[in-house]
């Protein structure tokens, strides 16, 4: 993944980069116009824009990019607080928006959020062992056949695919199904597992449990 950091600080913009740069590529630039030529040039998977940049306003730079039908997100980086100025930056296409000073930790979640978004938008088809899910009609298969899941099995399994053999916590799981039924408890969460593991070991997948700790998806040999 490719980042554009257009941050004039020098002491900030060095920070951000130290910190991304351990897992994307990033370019650091510190004008607008910079900003944009590097643009035109090369491909970015994500934007982090200033708004007070020395030779022109970063609203402009937002203007000039979405103009040219470049879709990439933009996190927006100010210190202006005033509401009309978020408001200009999101109606303009901004994706996110963080007022400084902020915490880095909180930087580095938004950053992975929207590059997620980005993955997602790349291919919308997870796939391990057999079965494929299609991230935009939310529809399993395996050996080309439908899966049959309820609503909750699909979400929980969408969690796990979407981790990629990463560990989930019941309360991560419970998040990925609140849509459906609020009132559902962590306890729930064992039952969708326990059926899902069931309908997904002939088809090269079991759901692993690491006690107190969540599940994570892998393939079986």
């Amino acid at each position: 993944m490719r980042i554009l950091l257009i941050e004039d600080n020098l002491h900030l913009g060095a920070g951000l980069k130290k910190l991304l740069d351990s897992t994307y590529a990033v370019d650091h630039l510190t004008t607008g116009e910079d900003g944009l030529a590097a643009t035109r040039s090369q491909p970015y998977d994500l934007v982090i824009l200033d708004l007070s940049l020395p030779d022109t306003d970063g609203l402009q730079v937002l203007r000039e990019i979405r103009g040219r039908r470049q879709t990439m997100p933009v996190l927006i980086l100010t210190a202006r607080d005033e509401l009309d100025d978020r408001i200009a930056g999101l109606d303009l296409g901004a994706d996110d928006y963080m007022t400084k000073p902020f915490e880095f930790s909180e930087l580095e979640a938004r950053v992975r959020a929207l590059l997620r978004r980005v993955s997602m938008e790349k291919t919308s088809l997870l796939q391990m062992g057999q079965v494929v899910f299609d991230l935009r009609s939310s529809t399993v298969t395996a050996r080309d056949e439908p899966l049959d899941l309820s609503a909750r099995e699909t979400m929980v399994l969408r969690a796990l695919m979407m981790a990629n053999g990463r560990l989930l916590s019941k309360s991560q799981l419970l998040d990925s199904i609140t849509r459906f039924d609020d009132d559902v408890s962590e306890n729930a969460i064992e039952q969708y597992v326990s059926r899902l593991r069931r309908k997904l070991t002939s088809h090269g997948l079991t759901i692993n449990a690491a006690r107190g700790l969540g599940y994570h998806l892998s393939e079986t040999s």
